[in-house]
Parts: structure tokens; sequence; C-alpha cells
């Protein structure tokens, strides 16, 4: 066990140690005072307790993974967040609260919803990275609230089933997540990474619209099993221009159409995942042979992204 001091030690990796407690993170706490990561995916066993002594304890934390954390809910968030009982401003001032938080990963933690996106806005200002796949309590209220944090560069959304266009629309507006203006006015999210609303069924060609107008910076966007067509797909080869990634396997309203327009469009594109997209045919691939960067066209079961 943790039983004395570990200054030095900036890394623990406890995943799918099914035995580890609230008291254990008490431990890490109490004697690691400057770790930077820690991965807790599958401690089923934490509570939101846990949190708040993470909060308390690890001034330093800038990695924690929750993935299956299956007790931990909104109020455990607010504790990282140091929003739990205190205004927000009296919490940053020197309360709790994990400020130099910059990855944080939520998948497939039931209990969480759009509350703990709103603490996750008002109080971790310097979060980069949030995974939230398979959370399906999260909906677009939730993404209204982290179109605020002008810090965030990779969103994963996959499975999120009560995300529609209309949070879309939230994250892509004026003064929205990584936009260097607070509001009002042009612009737009330009910031934004990665974005991934994969297996998102309400989001269709109207997500595009918003991608292609206020996500112009991305790197990387997954859309497998969308409701996009052909013109979703055309208005984000237009207005993409940076995209490295872009995944839209289980697409099947996509046709050759769409990768002639990629193809003309998505000069930087280097890996495109077609897995599923039966109307796509050997035409359409071979469109795609124009593009001087591409060297993954995935039609299989498995790809490398």
């Amino acid at each position: 066990g943790f039983n004395r001091d570990l200054p030095d030690l900036r890394s623990i990796n406890l995943s799918l140690c099914k035995k580890v407690t609230d008291n254990s993170l008490g431990r890490i706490a109490t004697h690691c005072k400057n770790l930077e990561n820690l991965d807790l995916g599958g401690c089923t066993k934490i509570t939101n307790t846990g949190l708040l002594l993470i909060s308390w304890g690890l001034k330093r934390i800038k990695r924690l993974n929750l993935r299956s954390c299956w007790q931990i809910s909104d109020h455990g968030i607010g504790h990282l967040a140091g929003v739990n009982g205190q205004p927000a401003a009296a919490a940053a001032a020197g309360g709790g609260g994990a400020r130099l938080l910059e990855d944080l990963c939520l998948q497939d933690c039931q209990k969480v919803t759009d509350e703990a996106l709103k603490h996750i806005a008002d109080g971790l200002t310097a979060i980069r990275r949030i995974n939230l796949s398979f959370c399906l309590s999260v909906t677009d209220t939730g993404l209204k609230s982290l179109s605020r944090v002008k810090s965030l560069r990779d969103l994963n959304l996959r499975s999120c089933d009560n995300v529609s266009d209309i949070g879309i629309g939230f994250l892509s507006s004026a003064g929205g997540v990584g936009s260097s203006s607070s509001g009002g006015g042009g612009g737009g999210s330009p910031l934004l990474d990665r974005l991934d609303v994969s297996f998102c069924d309400r989001v269709t060609d109207s997500s595009m619209a918003h991608i292609g107008s206020g996500m112009t910076g991305l790197s990387s966007l997954s859309l497998s099993a969308c409701q996009i067509t052909d013109c979703g797909v055309v208005r984000i080869s237009r207005d993409l221009p940076n995209l490295v990634v872009l995944n839209i396997g289980q697409c099947g309203k996509v046709t050759d159409d769409a990768m002639k327009t990629i193809a003309a469009n998505m000069k930087a594109l280097r890996s495109i995942d077609l897995y599923g997209c039966t109307k796509v045919t050997a035409a359409g691939i071979q469109a795609l042979d124009k593009l001087d960067h591409l060297k993954i066209v995935n039609r299989g079961l498995w790809h490398q992204f």
C-alpha cells in the first residue's frame, strides 16, 4: 500500500483493479501529492467520496480515467470541479477542485448527466479532452454547457443516444468550444481538433452544416452510423480543409458522389473509414486515388483509427 510519501511518483495505473476503494484513493491523495496521471478505469467500487479525496489531495492531476466507474455521479464531478457547496469563484480562490485537469474520461459512467457537464464548464477551465462515450443521460443541454469551455480540443460523444443536431449546433456556435471570441459575431469553434459522434443516430446532415460553419479547424471527425447523406459529406468536404481522419463507416446513404467531392477538396486526408458504406463502389474508391496523402482506406470491420 501507499504508507509513505512518494513525491516523485507521477503516474499510477489501477485499471480493472476491482478491489480499489475510496480508502485506496485516500492513501494516494495523502502520499502522492505530485501525481499527474491516474487510471481508475473499471474500478467499480469508487464513489463520489473518492473524487472528493482526489480533488483535495491531488492538486497537480492532469489526466484522470474513470471509465465504467458506475457509482460516479454528477455530485462527484462537482467535487472534481470544485463547485459543490460553494460558488465557483470561491472554489477557485482556494477550495477543492482538480484545477489543472486536462484529460477526463467518463466513458460508460451511466449516472453522469448534463449537470456534470455544467460543473465541468464552471470549474475545470484547463480541460482539453473529454470522453463521454456511452453516457446515455448526456443531452443537447449538456453540450450547451460545454460550448463555454474555451480550452476543449477533443470531445468523444460516441453512442450518446440523446445528442442531436441541436447540441452540435451549440458546440459550433460563435463563442463556443475553442473559440477565441467570448460571444456574438462570427467565428465559431475553429480550435476544436477532434470530434466523435459515431452511433449518435440523431445526428444528421444539419449537424454537418453546423460543423462546416463552426468547426473548420477539425483534423479528425468520426460520424460512423450517423444519419448523413451525400449532401452532408459534400458540406464538410468543402469546409474542413485540414481534416486528416474521416470515419463515415456504416453511413448507408453515402455514395460515390460523396467520394468524388472528398477527392476534390480534402487534400490533407490520410485515413477514411468506409466500412458498411454499401453504396460506395469501386468507382468511388478509385476517385480517392487522387488524394496524395491518403494512406488508409478501410472497408473491413477493423481499422487503425
